[in-house]
């Protein structure tokens, strides 16, 4: 892990270069049938009904975004106005330089932005290094999450 973030750029992804989010993508849902390809994966973003963005981090001189985030708003009766994170995900060789906790701070920004009471995401029990980032970002464990398979 490095001390400091390192220099990134930020940017909503939209249309074809949503593709420049793939690579990242698919590191965290490349099981999932809309990670099938980079194409597939830039038709399911733009096609989203529910509002789905994309914002990727990109490092110095790179095409490709390093980690990106998804995510979109929604309304909830004990929550009100949301921001929902469906997905953060950075590239194996970039974790650690901070590229998700600037990821989150513009998903704060844009939260606040739209008038939302809370930013809210769900993460997998085993992924205890995505949870030190969210505790340290200032989340709190709110609720346990069940689903069930149909």
């Amino acid at each position: 892990m490095t001390s400091s973030p390192v220099a990134c750029t930020l940017r909503e992804l939209v249309g074809p270069d949503v593709a420049r989010g793939y690579a990242a993508m698919h590191e965290l849902r490349g099981h999932r049938p809309p990670l099938g390809s980079a194409e597939t994966f830039v038709a399911w973003v733009s096609e989203h009904p529910e509002g789905y963005r994309l914002v990727g981090a990109f490092l110095p001189g790179q095409a490709e975004a390093a980690a990106v985030i998804g995510f979109r708003p929604m309304t909830l009766l004990y929550a009100g106005r949301v921001l929902y994170v469906d997905d953060l995900s950075t590239r194996e060789q970039d974790r650690g330089n901070g590229l998700g906790t600037a990821l989150l701070a513009w998903a704060e920004a844009e939260a606040r932005r739209q008038g939302c009471e809370e930013l809210h995401l769900d993460s997998g029990v085993q992924r205890f290094p995505a949870h030190r980032l969210y505790l340290k970002d200032g989340f709190d464990i709110t609720a346990h999450h069940f689903g069930k398979k149909l």
